[in-house]
């Protein structure tokens, strides 16, 4: 018997650290979304000194509609709790229950942008545009990037869907499922600060 056929007889109660490799892409996940963090960091710190440069733009209080971003907020709060659902199934090897938390996942991480797409929308239409101000400059390169972020999760989660419905749940397989999940809880713990910083500092300054 091979041993990637030992480790699938071996299937765990967390099956994504059954094997050397799954533990491995675990780690090497975190260390990845270490640089994210400086990357966002960064991204934060310029936000932070040009949001009062509105130039002849609209002002942050003047743009923001805290119930619409409440409503996204809710929504991708939602959304990573289905992703710790998902988990929770699979380390029950529940494949089905997990297939479903992870569309459950997509759904709403669709919903999530389809707000945001329209929130864009109608801040262009107000004179808010990437090049209005170094104030729209630094919130569409902030907030567009933790977009671009969510919806390269959506397709990632997608594709691990249609892998799972091909090949199942398996010592490859998991880890992949359980890096996702705590992508998404990142995005998801980004967007708190961006709701924060952005939005509510934006909403409350004179």
């Amino acid at each position: 018997m091979s041993a990637h056929q030992h480790a699938e007889g071996l299937m765990s109660h967390e099956p994504e650290k059954v094997t050397m490799e799954g533990r491995n892409k675990i780690l090497g996940f975190w260390l990845f979304l270490g640089a994210e963090t400086v990357l966002f960091g960064t991204l934060f710190s310029a936000f932070v000194a040009l949001r009062h440069n509105v130039g002849d733009g609209p002002k942050a209080s003047e743009l923001f509609e805290l119930p619409t971003v409440f409503a996204a907020t809710m929504i991708l709060l939602f959304s990573s709790l289905m992703s710790v659902f998902a988990v929770q199934a699979m380390h029950r090897h529940q494949v089905k229950a997990m297939i479903g938390w992870l569309v459950a996942t997509v759904v709403l991480g669709l919903g999530f942008l389809g707000l945001e797409i329209t929130e864009f929308t109608t801040y262009v239409s107000e004179g808010h545009k990437m090049n209005t101000s170094a104030f729209s400059s630094s919130f569409y390169t902030l907030v567009g990037f933790h977009g671009a972020h969510v919806a390269f999760g959506v397709l990632w989660i997608t594709l691990l869907i249609l892998q799972i419905l091909k090949k199942g749940l398996t010592v490859v397989t998991a880890p992949k499922i359980y890096v996702s999940a705590i992508y998404w809880h990142f995005i998801d713990v980004v967007w708190v600060f961006i709701f924060t910083v952005v939005y509510l500092m934006g909403k409350v300054a004179a």
